[in-house]
């Protein structure tokens, strides 16, 4: 097979650095999925991105896809002729729209008998000829959430496109993409290699751009920007912060990073450091260092994009930018310490929460009320909690929380501590919003538990009950993370709290005719719901969580239990068969025409050995399994129910259900409606796939 390396490459206006990344793995796909479609052959694939391009390189790309057989079907083989054999009308329309005589035509044996047809053969796809419509393809479904149009045409990208590179082994092929001809020259590095930089093959790639002060691969500019953050902040003794976003962020400014160390007045750390870093990594995406202790130093480390002749005079002119951030910091914060974070809530009253739910004063109040309700079952401080309920939002007032939005609840906490407030209510301001995302720490004291939790109660209670559920990708309130916020905290930290009883506590809240009737149930079903993408991260499949869900319970921490007990369970040799009696039992007694679950079971009508050995064993295994039962001990529980097994498998085999007595009938239906209560006390395993 004839294969050559593919080289696509498009020169941009600077692109977005924190799409990057993204852009450059999705153009990638695009063309490989684009590749594939025509089935061309390839190998390994590349993906490059810099703040001015994104570049494809693919290996041993086929230039050709093998050639197809293809088997067209016309008429029956008995409408092809009349009775004079002559073609019909529908032999030969079917060859003249196959640009061929009806004698040409021959009878291919289908499924449903013999047809008249045609058989020839089709040349795969050119990958020269196709290459231009594969580029667009890939660009068209780029994730790009706003284009822009360019000069006098109506094309659209994320950034104007300035040169197109498309190389298939030495031969550069003849393509246009948003107007302009593809060629065979890549663009140096803006300011080091303003240039064409011509390429002979794509091989030369990297090593052309590498020449030109261009680092085109960004997971290798990416370790390199590490590395020298590193090496930086070890020559001051101290340690870098590498935050991962930012990491890729500051690898999607750059081409060619050249990390530098800058300082502050150290009288700008008697601010608070988060609004130092704030400050530093937001607004101009620099590194801060720390001690070993993990104190903020007054230092930064800055990438830059050029490799200068006076380094001394971009790290002054970084300085000389940082300054001003770092001084409205200080200003800020010595202004909003001029007044108490209580005098603040007032204010409150004239920001709006939602305007079908009133202002944040509004919503503190509720929260007030809330929290106190939960504080006990939480063994936090009734009045701890509702001062701090009542102090949650007072930051947002703050002149430093306006200017630097992420430290919402960061401020609150320290203006507490400087007003005097008692420690766990200062913490629990800050605290309020943890778990900010995935897998993110949870609130740790008792105070900033039941303030957390109340909060997103809230939220959610009030969101679903005007009617605006998150659809599809849109979800302006993060009710899916307070959802999952809630039941982690629920059971990362073992509060057995049912959830059903709090969210009609939160709607209590609310004035009569605010909320619709079934919110607290629309509420409880989407929030259990949450588990599902919880447990499948797990590895545990779908259907165990299902098992538990069929019961409608409420409280996530027992959720949480029952399916990793059901998990357990399934892995058990005995599983498989129970599941599937359990299924069989549910079948017939779904079809029931008396209540079997009304009937006891009577041993003195038990006809066949198999049904006492059942009903012996269900006995002893029901004991041991309510014992485990009442200590919550589900895993035991099913254990001792697995036991059943063999019984259940001779009862089925020797046992006719449906026998034509009906007291007869009704008494083996009793029996197996036992069977399944004692199941269905853990879970419905009737739902459990085959592992």
């Amino acid at each position: 097979m004839n294969t050559e390396t593919l080289l696509v490459e498009l020169g941009t206006e600077e692109l977005p650095p924190k799409d990057l990344k993204t852009l450059g793995l999705a153009f990638r796909e695009g063309v490989l999925g684009g590749l594939s479609a025509r089935e061309l052959a390839h190998g390994e694939a590349r993906w490059f991105a810099t703040p001015r391009r994104l570049a494809v390189l693919v290996e041993d790309v086929a230039a050709a896809a093998p050639a197809r057989q293809l088997e067209l079907l016309g008429p029956p083989a008995e409408r092809a002729r009349d009775d004079s054999g002559a073609w019909t009308q529908a032999a030969a329309g079917f060859a003249r729209k196959q640009g061929v005589a009806p004698d040409d035509l021959e009878l291919i044996d289908t499924p449903k008998g013999q047809r008249l047809g045609l058989r020839r053969e089709e040349a795969g796809a050119r990958t020269a000829d196709s290459l231009g419509t594969i580029i667009d393809e890939a660009l068209a479904g780029l994730p790009i959430s706003k284009r822009m149009r360019w000069g006098a045409n109506r094309m659209e990208f994320v950034r104007p496109v300035h040169w197109v590179v498309a190389l298939f082994g030495d031969e550069l092929q003849p393509c246009e993409v948003f107007g302009i001809a593809a060629g065979s020259c890549t663009r140096g590095h803006r300011f080091h290699a303003d240039r064409d930089i011509p390429l002979a093959h794509p091989a030369d790639y990297e090593q052309a751009l590498a020449e030109a002060w261009v680092v085109p691969d960004f997971e290798r500019r990416r370790s390199m920007i590490r590395e020298q953050v590193a090496v930086e902040a070890s020559a001051l003794g101290a340690r870098a912060v590498i935050d991962d976003d930012l990491l890729d962020e500051v690898t999607g400014l750059v081409e060619w990073p050249v990390a530098l160390t800058g300082a502050f007045d150290e009288r700008f750390l008697a601010v608070p450091p988060e609004a130092l870093v704030s400050a530093m990594k937001e607004h101009q995406k620099y590194f801060h260092v720390v001690d070993a202790d993990g104190e903020l130093l007054p230092h930064f480390i800055t990438i830059a994009n050029i490799e200068s002749r006076d380094p001394a005079q971009v790290i002054a002119g970084n300085e000389r930018v940082i300054r001003p951030r770092l001084a409205d910091a200080a200003f800020f914060y010595e202004q909003d310490r001029q007044a108490t974070l209580a005098s603040r809530v007032a204010a409150l009253k004239d920001v709006v929460f939602q305007k079908d739910l009133g202002t944040l004063w509004d919503k503190t109040s509720r929260v007030q009320c809330l929290v106190r309700e939960l504080a006990g079952a939480l063994g936090a401080p009734a009045d701890d909690c509702e001062r701090a309920a009542h102090l949650a939002k007072a930051d947002l007032t703050t002149e430093l929380v306006l200017e630097f939005g992420d430290l919402q609840g960061i401020a609150g906490t320290y203006y507490a501590r400087y007003d005097g407030e008692a420690p766990g209510v200062a913490e629990a301001l800050q605290q309020q919003y943890w778990p900010r995302f995935a897998g993110d720490r949870l609130p740790e004291g008792p105070v900033a538990t039941a303030l957390a939790l109340a909060d997103r109660l809230d939220t959610l209670v009030g969101i679903f009950g005007i009617g605006q559920p998150p659809t599809g990708s849109r979800d302006p309130f993060a009710l899916r993370r307070a959802a999952l916020a809630v039941l982690r905290i629920l059971v990362e930290k073992a509060i057995d709290l049912d959830l059903r009883d709090a969210l009609a506590l939160a709607a209590a809240q609310f004035p009569a005719g605010t909320l619709a009737d079934d919110t607290i149930e629309q509420t409880l079903a989407y929030s259990i719901e949450r588990f599902r993408a919880w447990f499948e991260d797990e590895g545990i499949p779908g259907g165990t969580f299902r098992a538990v869900a069929a019961l409608g319970p409420s409280r996530p921490l027992d959720i949480h239990r029952r399916v990793h007990a059901v998990h357990a369970f399934s892995d058990l040799p005995e599983a498989e068969a129970l599941a599937a009696a359990n299924k069989r039992v549910a079948n017939i007694l779904a079809k029931t025409d008396d209540d079997s679950a009304a009937v006891a079971v009577d041993p003195a009508r038990f006809v066949e050995p198999a049904e006492s050995a059942l009903w012996d064993a269900l006995t002893q295994a029901g004991a041991a399994s309510e014992a485990q039962l009442t200590g919550g001990a589900y895993r035991e529980a099913l254990a001792a129910l697995a036991t059943l097994r063999e019984p259940v498998d001779r009862f089925f085999d020797e046992v006719m259900v449906n026998a034509e007595d009906p007291a007869l009938r009704a008494n083996r239906r009793a029996l197996l409606q036992a069977l399944r209560q004692q199941f269905l006390a853990v879970a419905d395993i009737s739902l459990l796939e085959p592992r």
